[in-house]
């Protein structure tokens, strides 16, 4: 048990070092420009409220609602899929607590989402080094995802996303290599 922890920590820096691998994942916002840098508490000015921010002046993401089928399409969904995807979480996490803000919080689709926003909190906790932070918010995203998949039966994607195989991925003992790939 006393190496357990030392164990974790080589894991999730291996998470680390192939989610920032040069392994090209799809765009599916290509439109949209990524911030000049991944915003990473303590380390560099933090996006809105420093003058120095990627993102200082404008307004924090407030796109529409979406639903189950319309939502993969969505362009600020696609975009929040292409922050995590390229290591900018804290940037997806925002992305995705915008939509989770706009279906009202509540109910099975806002679940999924704060499922989302937990697995790119863990991503910023990655770069911050606090395995115990992955830990628990991985743990959360896999809660969050066992729930949406025991109350929708059947279902074989949600969002575009196999959900089933995502939590499937999380419930390894090491960490795999994380990109969200929407069919």
């Amino acid at each position: 048990m006393g190496s357990e922890p030392h164990v974790r920590s080589r894991q999730v820096a291996a998470w680390v070092a192939l989610n920032m691998s040069m392994v090209k994942h799809p765009r599916y916002a290509p439109s949209r420009a990524f911030p000049p840098y991944t915003y990473v508490p303590g380390q560099q000015p933090h996006p809105f409220s420093d003058p120095l921010g990627h993102s200082f002046g404008q307004p924090r993401p407030h796109p529409p609602a979406i639903d189950w089928t319309t939502g993969s399409a969505s362009d600020a969904f696609r975009f929040a899929l292409d922050l995590f995807n390229h290591g900018f979480y804290w940037e997806a996490h925002e992305q995705w607590e915008g939509l989770w803000e706009a279906v009202g919080r509540k109910g099975l689709l806002a679940d999924f989402l704060k499922g989302l926003i937990h697995l790119a909190a863990a991503g910023v906790k990655v770069r911050e080094g606090v395995p115990q932070g992955v830990r628990s918010h991985t743990s959360r995203a896999r809660e969050l995802f066992d729930h949406v998949l025991t109350a929708t039966p059947g279902w074989p994607l949600h969002l575009g996303i196999d959900a089933k195989e995502l939590v499937q991925r999380l419930q390894q003992p090491e960490l795999p290599s994380l990109h969200l790939i929407i069919s």
